[in-house]
């Protein structure tokens, strides 16, 4: 999707700069560095690296020259508020911040910032130019103020009309019209407020469902990622036992000890509810990631549950393919308790 944004910005005569690798190689100032050489006034970046180099302390305003940009674009998974307050900290108050949300499926946004709306902190300004996009309730009800399925409700251009060795359409329609008739399901859990702006929590499929309040699992990233010891992490909920099991990356060095679950944990039932409050902490030496970098939340809760891995997801597809062995690893030692 990404390549097709770049190519059409050729259209318009604009430049393109495109990092080919790891954008944390050889630290986290490089893509700060870039910028200062190659003075863009658009720079994209993904709230998992921004997050980054705001916990490591990188400084990007203080140490580089950061004048050029004046609009940074922000996609692949949820920002957070700190996230929007570092940005601003870093580039200065008239930084144009534009997060939005869309997806390959569609090859386009479906919701986005705007130049002529504000930026509030942990929200999308609106639905983007041509989209019908609301937030359904499970009967099919529009809701503002409360968690829904993201949905789209008129056609748009891109919108796909089949897959491929799928003849007669009925993989196309159980994947994006099944829940409601006529009208595209996207997979996204989201909140719109009155205002029109909107914040997505994750995956709906990948949604935190105990005791029958849905929790986005957007929340408990920022909040076990903001601890010092903990790198990356990852939740699944494993519905037929009630599980919540979170899986944590930690800094080099660091072994999980039970006084770090403990204050995992403890930072969980605080900061969001009881019902946030994993029943196993495990740490595991990477998190797997889709070349785009988005966590593979429900190929990881399949894989938990015993399906293997060549059904739920492709290693080639991932940044990391070494990734997912711990959680085979993980799921054949639960098989045998």
């Amino acid at each position: 999707m990404m390549w097709n944004a770049l190519v059409s910005a050729l259209l318009l005569r604009a430049s393109v700069v495109l990092i080919d690798g790891n954008p944390g190689h050889p630290d986290l100032g490089f893509q700060w560095r870039l910028v200062e050489e190659t003075r863009p006034t658009c720079f994209g970046l993904s709230p998992a690296f921004t997050m980054a180099c705001r916990k490591e302390g990188v400084d990007p305003g203080r140490r580089f020259d950061l004048s050029s940009v004046r609009t940074v674009v922000e996609a692949g998974s949820p920002l957070p508020p700190e996230g929007y307050e570092w940005l601003y900290g870093e580039l200065g108050p008239d930084l144009f911040l534009n997060v939005g949300s869309g997806g390959t499926d569609l090859c386009t946004g479906i919701v986005s910032g705007y130049p002529i709306l504000p930026v509030t902190a942990g929200e999308m300004a609106a639905p983007c130019v041509g989209f019908d996009a609301v937030a359904f309730d499970a009967d099919g009800r529009e809701v503002v103020g409360e968690l829904g399925e993201l949905v789209i409700r008129r056609p748009v251009p891109s919108m796909p009309i089949g897959f491929w060795n799928d003849p007669d359409g009925a993989r196309y329609r159980a994947t994006y019209f099944e829940h409601y008739p006529g009208v595209w399901r996207h997979g996204d859990w989201i909140v719109f407020t009155e205002r029109g702006s909107c914040a997505i929590a994750g995956r709906s499929d990948a949604t935190l469902n105990r005791g029958g309040v849905r929790l986005g699992t957007g929340e408990l990233y920022g909040v076990v990622e903001e601890l010092d010891e903990v790198v990356d992490s990852l939740v699944v909920h494993l519905e037929q036992t009630d599980e919540l099991l979170l899986f944590v990356v930690l800094r080099d060095g660091l072994e999980l000890s039970d006084a770090l679950r403990t204050r995992i944990a403890d930072a969980l039932r605080t900061s969001l509810s009881p019902r946030h409050r994993p029943d196993e902490v495990v740490a595991v030496p990477a998190i797997p990631r889709t070349l785009t970098g988005k966590k593979l939340e429900l190929p990881v809760k399949r894989i938990v549950t015993g399906t293997p891995v060549a059904e739920v997801a492709s290693r080639e597809a991932l940044a990391d393919p070494a990734a997912i062995d711990a959680f085979v690893a993980y799921a054949r030692d639960r098989a045998y308790r």
